[in-house]
């Protein structure tokens, strides 16, 4: 399979990371956390850094990230 959640995020911006998650970190990350970094590496033409559609897919299912909180 591809990448996990914890290997994709370290190849990314550790400040831009930090910035997404402040205030949250205690909790998993959000898709839309991802979301977020997602669009600014396409506004930064940094494409290549983004997960594949199979890792977000693995990273939910597994339970790496959440969708959305209750």
């Amino acid at each position: 399979m591809g990448r996990t959640y914890a290997e994709w995020e370290k190849t990314q911006d550790q400040e831009l990371v930090k910035k997404v998650r402040a205030g949250d970190e205690a909790n998993k990350p959000l898709l839309n956390q991802v979301n977020w970094i997602w669009v600014k590496n396409l506004m930064d033409k940094k494409a290549d850094l983004n997960p594949s559609a199979a890792e977000l897919l693995d990273w939910v299912t597994s339970g790496q990230i959440e969708a959305m909180r209750k």
